[in-house]
């Protein structure tokens, strides 16, 4: 899957007439870069497992992982998270500088949507499609918890410890990703399942194993920044710590988010039962997640 993935990526990514060279290959650089493509392979799977075909959904599939490789350019710049490295190469903006990084961004953005409008049948479905990836990647779920991230960080600068109890932290950090992280796996399930005309029982069940697999791949995440390899992960990492950003680890100790993890994703697992031998391959994705290095 990820092979044809790749081949998609390459293929809908390649410069229109009247786009400037720069911001052509800005674009590339970030969408291109080797990557785990879990957003893409969780809209193929999701395909697969109601009954859906691989190249229906690859649109769909190219569209969140433009989203998503949109959300990280801009989260890198200095105005925001403020990286250096991503995916183990240069940051977009330290190639291109802030100008370009943002226009690159903007546009993986705006291609998003022209390839899901142009390329998935029947047109109900495209708009469907649209409606949920637009929801997903904004002012409520990706864009928003992106917000309230970036406002909890300042916060902790400018007024030291935070004197909240354990339960309200933790309330505001799993609010915080199930938006800005798990939106996204969210939407990348229900893509999939569209371009296979779904029921609403199997959406159900997608969005349920979605729900519990973004957050523990959230919770994978800030242990990688803890005890990760810095070249395998391909970014920087303790960098959340010294900045005082609210982490799992942060809240509940090591040990205890891992285990946290790993129920997540026995849930997760648990949920598709019903779906059978078609969902075998979510499952394997799932247990993943809490087995990687980077």
């Amino acid at each position: 899957m990820r092979s044809q993935i790749e081949e998609a990526l390459d293929r809908y990514s390649r410069a229109e007439p009247g786009c400037p060279a720069l911001l052509g290959e800005a674009m590339r650089y970030s969408l291109l870069a080797p990557a785990k493509r879990l957003r893409p392979l969780l809209a193929l799977m999701a395909a697969e497992a109601c009954g859906g075909t691989i190249e229906a959904a690859l649109p769909a599939a190219c569209a969140v992982e433009m989203i998503h490789s949109y959300s990280l350019i801009h989260d890198d710049l200095p105005a925001m998270d403020d990286d250096d490295l991503r995916r183990g190469r240069p940051t977009n903006h330290k190639v291109y500088g802030e100008a370009t990084a943002i226009l690159a961004g903007d546009a993986l953005l705006t291609r998003a949507f022209e390839v899901l409008a142009t390329e998935i049948r029947p047109a109900e479905v495209a708009v469907a499609c649209c409606a949920a990836l637009g929801q997903a990647a904004g002012a409520a779920a990706l864009v928003g918890g992106q917000a309230d991230d970036l406002a909890q960080e300042q916060s902790a600068a400018q007024n030291g410890a935070d004197r909240r109890s354990v339960a309200e932290r933790l309330a505001e950090l799993e609010s915080i990703h199930r938006r800005k992280t798990g939106a996204m796996f969210l939407v990348s399930l229900q893509l999939g399942a569209l371009t296979a005309g779904a029921d609403a029982k199997q959406l159900k069940l997608l969005e349920d194993y979605g729900r519990s697999l973004g957050l523990a791949f959230q919770i994978a995440d800030d242990l990688l920044d803890v005890h990760g390899d810095e070249r395998a992960v391909g970014k920087r990492v303790g960098k959340d710590a010294n900045r005082g950003k609210l982490t799992f680890p942060g809240l509940l100790g090591v040990d205890e988010s891992r285990r946290r993890a790993e129920r997540l994703i026995a849930e997760a697992c648990d949920v598709l039962a019903p779906l059978g031998p078609p969902a075998e391959h979510l499952v394997m994705l799932a247990r993943y997640v809490v087995e990687r290095d980077r």
